[in-house]
């Protein structure tokens, strides 16, 4: 299988430049599902990638993230994008040491093995060098977009 690998903040959603743990406060970047559907076109998957440190520094809890990623599972279905799964990091640097947080790959290697995904044909879009070094280290081709851009920018360089 062929996935594209998509952080959160900054690449499915407004960067908001604080934590967005809210859904009135998750807004979808303009333009996403008209790539994703392009994507999915072509063969694509889709898991969802991102680290949550705002748990770990108690700012909102896993009941909140989980409230945020039914919204956005909700939001891909309804614009007919198959979402796979998403895995995401409690950790904060600051607080506790961990390998799923990214720029390390654990979150990426469980998705990697859980659904058999072909490593040479699979990429990560991110909006951070740490997306891009999670990328490298789980084997997958990493992307860097500038924040809150449109991936139809970047399409070119996945497909």
């Amino acid at each position: 299988m062929k996935v594209v690998f998509l952080d959160r903040d900054g690449v499915i959603n407004i960067e908001r430049g604080e934590y967005t743990f809210r859904v009135e406060d998750f807004k979808i970047v303009d333009g996403l599902f008209d790539a994703l559907q392009h994507l999915q076109e072509k063969g694509f998957r889709f898991i969802v990638i991102t680290n949550q440190g705002g748990i770990s520094k108690q700012i909102y809890n896993h009941s909140d993230v989980i409230s945020v990623h039914s919204y956005m599972y909700e939001q891909f279905k309804a614009a007919g994008i198959d979402l796979l799964d998403v895995y995401y990091c409690p950790h904060h640097a600051f607080r506790e040491k961990c390998i799923c947080r990214k720029p390390d790959s654990l979150m990426l290697e469980k998705a990697i093995a859980k659904y058999d995904v072909d490593q040479s044909r699979s990429y990560f879009v991110g909006d951070s060098r740490r997306d891009v070094l999670a990328a490298e280290k789980a084997g997958v081709k990493g992307v860097k977009v500038t924040a809150n851009d449109s991936l139809m920018n970047y399409l070119q360089q996945i497909i």
